[in-house]
């Protein structure tokens, strides 16, 4: 069995009053459930700022296919200073929790989650249940609620009356 890597790492002061405040308020906005999903995305970001400063002596062609894979996950990124200056509120803004609550399919961001959780929210026609997912911009308006539809509950109502007529 291969053995898994942290994907993240915790901050080297536990108790630095003016992060755990910071991160305090990020949760709230962001309606996430611990501090570890603040790392996860405070890595990604380092990934790929390490990406980018190697990308500093590459060729131009390797710089533009960074740039417009960046672009697709909806990172707003035009040059090398662009990418160096994101933060984790920008990937955090990716996930697909903030996009459905944003989008109004769930009146809170909490409501969000639970609605990813309990298989509620689908992605292209998929149902996805990981709120940690982030969302591409071409599939950004292809996230829709699925609901029971009318037609099934008006025959769900017509199969109990049937039986309460017997």
């Amino acid at each position: 069995m291969k053995r898994k890597h942290k994907k993240y790492s915790k901050p080297k002061k536990p108790y630095d009053r003016i992060r755990i405040e910071e991160e305090a308020k990020i949760i709230k906005e962001f309606g996430l459930k611990n501090k570890r999903e603040i790392w996860k995305a405070e890595a990604k970001i380092n990934s790929i700022r390490e990406k980018t400063k190697k990308l500093l002596l590459a060729p131009e062609e390797e710089r533009i296919s960074f740039f417009k894979r960046l672009k697709k996950i909806g990172l707003n990124v035009n040059s090398i200073s662009d990418v160096l200056s994101l933060d984790k509120r920008d990937f955090l803004n990716r996930r697909l929790q903030t996009i459905v609550f944003k989008k109004r399919l769930a009146p809170t961001i909490k409501a969000a989650r639970q609605l990813i959780v309990h298989k509620k929210i689908l992605v292209d026609g998929r149902i996805v249940d990981r709120p940690s997912y982030i969302v591409p911009l071409d599939l950004e308006d292809k996230i829709e609620r699925k609901d029971k539809k009318r037609k099934d509950l008006e025959e769900n109502q017509k199969f109990k009356e049937e039986i309460l007529a017997k």
